[in-house]
């Protein structure tokens, strides 16, 4: 389908792409048209079956801020993704774990082990909400499981950390694609190394829980990996790729907020609303997948099932 527009050329070139139901489709793109139009910003569209969805692409030029707020008004249940001039698969993936390509915060189902869940939970999310430091706060939930058997961890990891859906899925077809995936977390190492090689990154940077004895001494072993040092490690691994190649990014806190803006492609995945501002490429609906149909990777070349 296509709405009609004057030819659109290639400089300032906005394209964006949702992830949509089929309901009422022609009526809501002719809404966006109402909005857009008065703003100068005409389009292009089409649209392909994407599974039970609808893939659209709208390509115009104009106000990046314009265009994100009518698509989020026009299409309030779809996910989405708006980016410059093109969009291509990734030479490096960046992603935080814990609410990403996992399903849990690490550290809040740790704490249930103590008995401290709903505390440690309640600075988890505060934290997450960009309230509390996030240095400050991590420590503070690490110092509150001092004594907690290091047995814990691996009783944790067998009976409550799992991938997200299509966690496999998006990271194998990335490194088929010849992308480079790194896992970069807030959390700890004792959980991201098993989950990296789980889902399939090559890479992992994390905060280390210090043991002493075969409990937990309340303290971490190392520096702090913050929202700083996740941007830095987006930085350092595009450093060494060719320049003007694609990065993608995704997290859900705003601790991943310099990472997911500092990426040609910034995903907030089921996030926080701090980090879903931030990026540039929205899930709050479908799964890790919906990242590669956002991308344009056919279906039939996904690997990782």
């Amino acid at each position: 389908m296509s709405a009609s527009g004057p030819p659109i050329g290639e400089s300032s070139l906005l394209i964006a792409r949702l992830i949509a139901d089929q309901v009422d489709l022609l009526s809501r793109i002719e809404a966006l048209k109402a909005k857009l139009e008065p703003e100068g910003m005409a389009f292009s569209a089409s649209a392909e079956q994407a599974g039970p969805r609808m893939l659209l692409e709208f390509q115009t030029i104009g106000s990046r801020r314009i265009l994100r707020d009518s698509l989020e008004q026009v299409f309030p249940d779809s996910d989405g993704m708006i980016a410059d001039n093109s969009i291509e698969v990734p030479a490096l993936f960046v992603s935080d774990m814990d609410s990403t390509m996992i399903g849990q915060e690490c550290i809040d189902e740790l704490a249930d082990y103590a008995g401290l869940k709903d505390h440690i939970a309640a600075i988890t999310e505060r934290a997450m909400q960009g309230v509390l430091d996030f240095e400050a706060a991590l420590r503070e939930r690490v110092g509150l499981l001092k004594g907690l058997d290091e047995g814990a961890i691996q009783q944790c990891l067998d009976e409550r950390i799992r991938p997200n859906p299509g966690a496999r899925i998006l990271v194998e077809t990335l490194k088929s694609k010849g992308c480079k995936t790194v896992l970069v977390t807030g959390g700890f190492h004792h959980f991201a190394d098993p989950v990296a090689q789980q889902i399939g990154f090559e890479k992992v940077v994390g905060n280390r829980l210090d043991v002493a004895g075969g409990f937990l001494t309340g303290e971490l072993a190392g520096p702090v990996v913050d929202s700083a040092v996740k941007k830095s490690v987006l930085d350092r691994e595009m450093g060494v790729l060719k320049a003007g190649t694609t990065s993608l990014a995704a997290g859900d806190g705003a601790n991943d907020i310099p990472m997911l803006r500092a990426a040609t492609i910034g995903v907030a995945y089921h996030a926080k609303p701090k980090a879903r501002e931030a990026a540039n490429c929205w899930i709050g609906r479908g799964d890790l997948t919906s990242i590669l149909d956002l991308l344009g990777v056919p279906r039939d070349e996904w690997s990782g099932s």
